[in-house]
């Protein structure tokens, strides 16, 4: 620890804190613009200039580490006028209009500094030159008069996505933020993360849905989980009015750190769907408004003679989007209680599914947390494409390469990750479990020296053949993954498709060849709740024409064009939907469902962490929750539930130790 007093008070930090971290630490205020918890030092607005006994000048209090005996004075009146001088620069380069701007009164830490230091006006007239505002991409504006370049946005962009779309060009007060080489934002690699909308000071950055709605101190905000893929990133939901105002990332939140993709950023406000609001039955063949006690008789009409029946029973199927609660109630209530044919998830990714098998044979989990991803030198990813899917595990493994770390992506399908690769695995034919045939082989040849294997260098010439993967290739990678201090392998639904769990315990054989301990194994997991179905056992396959009816679960998640045709020949199909669409169309009972931001439960996400998505809105005045829905349907079947989800999903062992939050 080190000691160090700070205008006039004791602070002890650790050895290597910054002055300004200590200063936070001990409850003294030093304003700063360009400086930001999840971006290294870098010391550009010299905002938070601090005196230090012992020196000629004034000291940047965001890049001075701390040492011991250190004096800090914050607040003199040297101190004061930089501070002054500094924000009359700033102001005076760009046209700062603060009345028209959307983070104006509040939320703009340019404007809240010169308020802080007593600033009413501009002491110095501002340039005048009108900057161009890029409106071409379609969520966010990037307005070069509110820019005080600060360079958080590129900081961002580089550091946590990896991304590497901003920059700047020319110098001083003619630097410009520009995208790749000058292109609009619209048209460049941008991929729309909207982390630097998030991390921008001031207003040069705003997103299109939440402009103008609402300051930080007027709208209600919700601490949850993202429910658009396994990662479960935490999350901010920004409301007013029971609207759904911004989402953004929790900067403090120990998985994402404030990172969100476009999925679980700005899609759930930019989706345009026709909302169901009222219960429907299907009359005289067409469907019509009924209530919620007539279309539940409806259903219960239809499935309670299918009772217990195992042949041509009833069938139902459950959105992975759908909370823990959700989907044990639905296990509960027709598994348990109902015995119906089959009770499944519709998701068809098996990642979930086969890692479950596995950890049951093993009776223990064998994956880890998704904190390995962000402390590699040599990552492996195995039929994943985290540039489409699970985004922010790639961010984790994309922001990683600048300081070194090899990646390698393997797979048989299309992959926008690959083009990220150091090195790429382009298998052209074979199976999953024929390529880690191959890098076992290259393995097992590049220690032959230790390994009595004389059909080695055999095994891997024919394992080529098999995958149509070079040699050289594959010993590249056996040589990257045997020097790596701390490697992992990602395996994600390309590598288990058609239930290869051979494929998979093989992949761990291999894993344990890895260095000296071998190497970690990360599965990202099909949807935001899919960890859970497998734990509930909800993951049978499922065939149509086996069933008589179907009870589907759906909710706010939009059905693919199989479903649809797989339940159009079923004599009577009941559906539980947030939004219409064919499916809906073609249902005989159709129930409003709550979307994700109107209902609360819990969500357990690949990394085996167990979330809580709290309720943000209210749902329509008719809309009822999966849960009530659920236990309507229960009370007239005569079915008693416990309700005790926790239970039911910890009775069996998980592929990753689940933990809370």
């Amino acid at each position: 620890m080190v000691k160090l007093n700070i205008d006039g008070k004791t602070v002890k930090v650790l050895e290597g804190t910054t002055v300004l971290k200590a200063a936070e630490q001990a409850g003294i205020y030093i304003p700063t613009l360009c400086a930001h918890p999840q971006l290294t030092r870098y010391g550009g607005c010299r905002l938070c200039m601090v005196e230090v006994e012992g020196a000629s000048t004034l000291q940047p209090s965001c890049t001075l580490p701390v040492t011991e005996g250190m004096q800090i004075k914050t607040n003199t009146k040297k101190i004061l006028d930089a501070r002054k001088f500094v924000l009359t620069l700033i102001f005076s380069e760009r046209n700062h209009f603060c009345m028209y701007c959307q983070v104006t009164d509040g939320d703009c830490e340019l404007q809240n500094a010169a308020y802080d230091e007593g600033m009413t006006h501009w002491p110095l007239q501002p340039n005048w030159q009108p900057y161009e505002v890029d409106a071409s991409h379609k969520f966010f504006v990037l307005d070069h008069n509110r820019c005080i370049l600060c360079r958080r946005c590129v900081r961002a962009c580089n550091e946590l996505v990896g991304n590497f779309t901003l920059g700047f060009k020319e110098r001083g007060a003619n630097s410009f933020l520009v995208a790749d080489y000058g292109v609009p934002l619209g048209e460049s690699t941008c991929i729309s993360c909207g982390t630097c909308v998030q991390i921008c000071p001031t207003g040069a950055l705003i997103d299109r849905q939440s402009a103008y709605q609402g300051k930080e101190i007027e709208v209600d905000h919700h601490p949850s989980v993202c429910v658009d893929c396994s990662i479960g990133c935490q999350r901010d939901v920004l409301t007013r009015d029971n609207r759904l105002i911004r989402i953004e990332g929790d900067w403090d939140t120990p998985l994402n750190h404030g990172l969100l993709c476009e999925k679980g950023r700005f899609e759930p406000l930019a989706k345009e769907c026709n909302r169901i609001l009222t219960p429907l039955v299907r009359k005289d063949g067409s469907l019509k408004a009924a209530t919620w006690d007539e279309a539940i008789s409806a259903i219960i009409e239809k499935i309670k003679p299918l009772t217990g029946k195992k042949e041509k029973g009833l069938a139902v199927l459950a959105s992975s989007r759908l909370s823990t609660e959700s989907l044990a109630l639905i296990d509960e209530v027709f598994n348990q209680g109902f015995e119906a044919a089959i009770v499944t998830s519709i998701e068809e990714d098996q990642t979930s599914s086969v890692a479950a098998e596995i950890a049951k044979e093993l009776e223990k989990p064998f994956e880890s947390k998704l904190d390995v991803l962000k402390d590699t030198d040599v990552a492996l990813v195995l039929g994943a494409d985290l540039a489409t899917d699970h985004q922010v595990a790639g961010f984790f493994l994309k922001r990683q390469q600048a300081s070194g770390t090899k990646l390698i992506v393997a797979g048989t399908k299309e992959n926008r990750f690959i083009d990220k690769a150091n090195l790429k695995l382009q298998q052209t034919k074979g199976t999953s479990l024929d390529l880690i045939e191959s890098l076992t082989a290259a393995l097992v040849e590049l220690r032959k020296a230790k390994v009595e294997d004389l059909k080695a260098a055999d095994a891997l010439y024919s394992s080529s053949e098999k995958t149509g993967l070079a040699i050289d290739s594959l010993l590249k990678t056996a040589e990257y993954l045997s020097s790596a201090k701390k490697p992992v392998i990602v395996y994600g639904k390309g590598f288990v498709s058609n239930n290869n769990k051979v494929a998979l315990k093989a992949l761990l054989e291999f894993a344990a060849l890895i260095g000296k301990n071998g190497a970690p194994l990360v599965g990202v997991k099909g949807q935001a709740n899919s960890m859970a179905a497998a734990q509930l056992m909800l993951v049978k396959p499922f065939k149509a024409d086996s069933v008589q009816a179907v009870y589907l679960a759906l909710g706010d998640e939009i059905p693919t064009k199989k479903l649809t045709k797989d339940l159009e020949n079923v004599p009577f199909v009941a559906v539980h939907a947030a939004y219409s669409s064919q499916l809906t169309a073609n249902a005989d009972v159709v129930l409003p469902a709550a979307i994700w931001a109107e209902e609360e439960g819990h969500y357990l996400n690949s990394d085996g962490r167990l979330q809580k998505n709290v309720k943000a809105l209210e749902a329509p005045e008719n809309v009822l929750d999966t849960v009530t829905t659920l236990q309507k349907i229960a009370e007239l079947l005569n079915v008693k539930t416990k309700g005790d989800w926790k239970s039911q999903l910890l009775a069996r062992v998980s592929s990753v130790e689940i933990t809370q939050g």
